[in-house]
């Protein structure tokens, strides 16, 4: 980035709520593009497919298998929650209580 813009946008004084909604409301819906447009996809590098790009939500990285007592556990307070549940019983918010 030249160093001349970077002046000038250092130089803008910020917009308040009004104008910039302002601004947004006047702004053309259908703009017309360049021919030598680049899409927002070929610059970020993530395809059409994907609902996020990586750079602002990277994928999970995956965690050990819980084996053993542990997957027991886990089972039980899956199924604790959801027979609670479909007793109708609230445990949202700490003691299990009736609605």
């Amino acid at each position: 980035m030249p160093a001349a813009a970077a002046r000038d946008v250092e130089s803008l004084e910020p917009l308040s709520d009004e104008e910039f909604a302002a601004v947004a409301l006047a702004a053309d819906p259908d703009p017309s593009l360049d021919a030598d447009a680049v899409s927002f996809w070929e610059l970020t590098g993530a395809g059409p497919d994907q609902r996020l790009p990586e750079w602002y939500m990277p994928t999970p990285v995956g965690g050990r298998p819980v084996r053993g007592w542990r997957r027991r556990l886990v089972i039980l307070l899956i199924a604790s929650f959801l027979l609670i549940d479909a007793y109708g019983l609230c445990n949202i918010y700490g003691w299990v209580s009736f609605g």
